[in-house]
C-alpha cells in the first residue's frame, strides 16, 4: 500500500510536529507550502517569514519541500466572498472557507496529483472511521480543538486526510518540537488570517477593497453618541474601537455594538454587557453542510457553537429544510452575527453547520 503523506506545512510549530510524528512512523514524507496571497502586504502577511521557518524544519528532518502558490483559488473562492459579504454588512469567517476551498480541495488534489495516498494538517481534530464512514471529532486538547473551522469537510476529504496532532495537547507538541530540536517550537501562533494578520491593520487593509462610508452611532433608545468610519469595520459584540466618551448613561459601564442599520448607515449601540439587546435565543441559517452527507436520523441532544473556543451550547433545530434551518438555544446567546457559522455537535462529534443569516 502506498505510504506516502504529504504534509501542508505552515512554517507553525502545529504542523512541524504533524511531519514530525508522520516521519517516526515511518510513513514517507513530503511537505507543501502553500502560499495564498499575492500582493504588497508585507505590513499585514507574514508568509516569507514562514516559508523560512518551513524550510528550516523540513532541512532539519531532512524533508523534501514544495512551494505551491494558491493565491488565484483563494482570491476566486475565498477572498472575493470575504470582501462581498463586509460589503452587506456581515461579518464572515474565511479560516471555514479557506479550509474547504484551498487545503482540503486545492492542496488536496495537488497532493493526490503527486502520488500522495493522503494528505496531513496541523488541526487539532480527530478523523475517526468506521466501515467506510468518517466522522470528525473535538481535538483533545479543548483549548485548541478547530473542528468549528472544518465543519464544511466532507466524507471525501477526511477519507484522505490525517490530523496526527488531534489527540495531544498544545503543550506536549511544543515540548515534541523541542526536543526534536525544531527551530520554531517556541514559535507565536499565528492570528487571524494571512491578508489581515494582526486585528490593528483591520481597518487599513479593508480600505482598499472598500469605500469607506462614515455616519452616526446611535444608543439602543435613538440618542446620537458618537460617529463610526463605516459600518464594515465594526461587527455585533465589538467593544473595543467604538470612540464613545463620557456623558452617555452609566459611565461605568462599556458599550458594546448591537446592530448595524444599513439602510440609514447608523451603528446601533448598548451599554453594559448584560443589556439584552444584546442576547438572542434564536436564529435563523442557511447554507447548510452536514458532514455525513445527509441531515443526522436524530436531531435530538444537540449542542452548537456560534463562535470559535465557545463552550457548547444547548440548542434544538426547528424549521429545517435542505437549504435553511432554525436554531432555538436553551438560553440567550451573547452577540450572534450574520456570516458567521452556527456549528453543531453531539458530544465530542462535530455534525456540521450553517451560515448565521439573521438572529431573533
Amino acid at each position: 500500500m502506498n505510504n506516502r503523506i504529504i504534509v501542508g506545512i505552515s512554517g507553525g510549530v502545529d504542523s512541524s510536529v504533524t511531519a514530525l510524528l508522520l516521519q517516526k512512523k515511518g510513513f514517507d514524507v513530503e511537505c507543501v507550502f502553500m502560499k495564498n496571497w499575492e500582493g504588497n502586504d508585507d505590513e499585514y502577511c507574514t508568509a516569507e517569514e514562514d516559508y523560512k521557518d518551513a524550510l528550516a524544519v523540513c532541512d532539519h528532518l531532512g524533508l523534501p519541500l514544495r512551494s505551491v502558490n494558491f493565491s488565484q483559488e483563494y482570491w476566486d473562492k475565498v477572498f472575493q466572498h470575504f470582501i462581498d459579504e463586509y460589503k452587506k454588512g456581515r461579518t464572515p469567517n474565511p479560516d471555514v472557507l479557506c479550509n474547504r476551498e484551498v487545503k482540503f480541495k486545492a492542496f488536496l488534489d495537488y497532493a493526490l496529483e503527486l502520488g500522495a495516498e493522503k494528505i496531513a494538517t496541523g488541526h487539532y481534530s480527530i478523523i475517526d472511521e468506521l466501515n467506510g464512514d468518517f466522522k470528525l471529532l473535538k481535538g483533545l486538547d479543548p483549548g485548541k480543538d478547530q473542528s468549528y473551522f472544518l465543519y464544511l469537510l466532507g466524507q471525501n476529504a477526511l477519507s484522505k486526510s490525517i490530523f496526527p496532532i488531534g489527540d495531544i495537547e498544545k503543550k506536549e507538541v511544543r515540548k515534541l518540537a523541542e526536543e526534536s530540536g525544531l527551530v520554531n517550537h517556541a514559535k507565536k501562533d499565528s492570528t487571524g488570517v494571512c491578508f489581515i494578520g494582526e486585528q490593528k491593520f483591520f481597518k487599513e487593509f479593508l480600505k482598499k477593497y472598500i469605500p469607506s462610508n462614515p455616519g452616526m452611532i446611535e444608543t439602543i433608545d435613538g440618542k446620537e453618541c458618537g460617529k463610526h468610519d463605516g459600518l464594515m469595520y465594526y461587527t455585533i459584540g465589538q467593544r473595543k474601537g467604538l470612540g464613545i466618551g463620557g456623558g452617555y448613561g452609566k459611565l461605568e459601564a462599556p458599550w458594546f455594538v448591537a446592530e448595524k442599520d444599513l439602510y440609514r448607515n447608523v451603528l446601533i449601540v448598548a451599554q453594559g454587557h448584560t443589556h439584552p439587546a444584546l442576547y438572542h435565543k434564536q436564529l435563523f441559517a442557511d447554507q447548510i453542510h452536514w458532514i455525513r452527507g445527509l441531515v443526522p436520523e436524530d436531531l435530538s441532544g444537540l449542542s452548537a457553537k456560534i463562535r470559535y473556543r465557545q463552550s457548547d451550547q444547548k440548542c434544538k433545530i426547528t424549521e429545517l429544510s435542505q437549504d435553511r434551518c432554525t436554531v432555538v438555544f436553551d438560553k440567550p446567546q451573547f452577540a450572534i452575527t450574520p456570516g458567521q457559522s452556527v456549528v453543531f455537535y453531539r458530544d465530542n462529534e462535530c455534525l456540521g453547520g450553517a451560515v448565521i443569516d439573521r438572529r431573533k
